[in-house]
């Protein structure tokens, strides 16, 4: 089912990154709040224009967060701009579609990337925070910044953020996505598959995993669905069962996959009741390689047995590794929250709504932090072996 429906601007009501927000007049007088996508249709869309519109979301009381789109502009009285220089490319993403789209992938010839490719297949034991919803992103960027707030600017660990194709396509649908990377928090950010809009384009998720490590240049990545992940109430009919792929991609790359755990006390779902159902049956049955899963301990006595109690059910520390944090506290969660000039919601649930969703991912975050913090403790301990021991060998 699609459905249009014509409409004329109000109004320009707000916007974010390549996107505007508007309000239109439908035909039957109602108003109703709109996304304009410029790399779509790229006009600048004012008062009276005239715009068909996909009402489908709305119509079937989706959760698109009440907007309608933009599918095409009937009459503008402005001049469309040129579109920008990523467009040049030859790799096409939407493809078949009225609205596919040349990008610059990182990786064709044409790219100044294309080398890196060709020279690099290995993640060299970076870390890879992977997880299944959209609003997990600001929550490890703000814990990486926070926890770093006292660090040289020089010696911060960079993060960069990889979106899939999972949920939304376009990177500027996203508002978490484009503020992080106007924070300065990430280095960057990679769309791969039919996602697009971010400033590396790349074909799939191993390439992606790859630019974010020698194009961006991070220490750190998280790769997280753009906002919509589908469910269906079934086991296995839902678009985080990415995670296990992801895993499997990180591995093969030789990277350090760690899983953000998706743990809440406060979702009626009994499916989604401590650790999601999500995350327990792509762990216990369908990830072939172990994976770090940190689980927080700093909570109520009967949250903890209930989450030592799903581990054992489902036999996860017979294949993956466990990691129990208990450092990290609800106090220290909420100051990193505090840094983020926007509200983050989960389901609809604040910080004060569903603490232990935060804290579990705050722990993630924190696990990859300490990781490449060792990791570097290593390679300065060697690289002070390595002049000692030059200092003896000279007469």
């Amino acid at each position: 089912m699609i459905e249009y429906q014509d409409g004329v601007v109000l109004e320009h009501i707000g916007g974010w990154g390549n996107t505007q927000e508007l309000l239109v007049r439908m035909a039957d007088g109602s108003a109703h709040k709109a996304i304009h996508y410029l790399d779509n249709n790229p006009v600048q869309l004012i008062p009276g224009d005239q715009v068909r519109l996909n009402t489908t979301a709305v119509t079937l009381d989706l959760g698109s967060g009440g907007y309608h789109y933009v599918h095409s502009v009937i009459h503008s009285r402005t001049l469309p701009y040129t579109e920008q220089d990523s467009s040049h490319g030859h790799i096409m993403k939407l493809r078949y579609t009225s609205l596919q789209r040349s990008v610059l992938a990182a990786e064709e010839p044409s790219s100044p990337y294309h080398e890196q490719f060709v020279r690099h297949q290995s993640l060299d034991g970076m870390p890879v925070l992977i997880g299944e919803l959209h609003s997990m992103l600001p929550i490890v960027a703000a814990w990486i910044t926070w926890g770093q707030l006292k660090c040289n600017p020089a010696e911060r660990v960079k993060l960069s953020y990889i979106m899939s194709d999972g949920a939304a396509l376009p990177f500027s649908f996203s508002k978490h996505a484009q503020l992080i990377r106007e924070l300065g928090w990430i280095t960057g950010s990679v769309t791969y598959g039919h996602a697009y809009g971010g400033d590396v384009e790349t074909v799939n998720k191993y390439t992606a995993l790859l630019a974010s490590k020698y194009i961006l240049k991070s220490d750190i990545a998280v790769v997280i669905m753009g906002p919509g992940i589908v469910g269906t109430g079934t086991i296995l009919g839902h678009s985080g069962m990415e995670v296990s792929e992801l895993i499997h991609a990180v591995t093969m790359l030789g990277g350090q996959p760690i899983v953000i755990p998706r743990i809440s006390f406060a979702d009626v779902r009994e499916r989604h009741y401590g650790i999601s159902h999500h995350l327990l049956t792509l762990l216990s049955q369908f990830t072939l390689v172990p994976v770090s899963l940190p689980i927080p301990t700093n909570l109520p006595l009967q949250q903890v047995d209930l989450l030592q109690q799903q581990l054992r059910d489902y036999k996860l520390a017979d294949k993956h590794h466990i990691t129990l944090i208990d450092a990290i506290s609800s106090d220290q969660v909420e100051q990193s929250l505090m840094i983020y000039p926007s509200d983050v919601k989960t389901m609809g649930r604040c910080f004060v709504d569903d603490p232990t969703f935060y804290i579990s991912i705050s722990c993630a975050a924190e696990q990859a932090l300490r990781y490449v913090r060792s990791a570097q403790a290593v390679a300065l301990a060697s690289a002070l072996d390595g002049e000692c021991d030059a200092d003896q060998l000279t007469p």
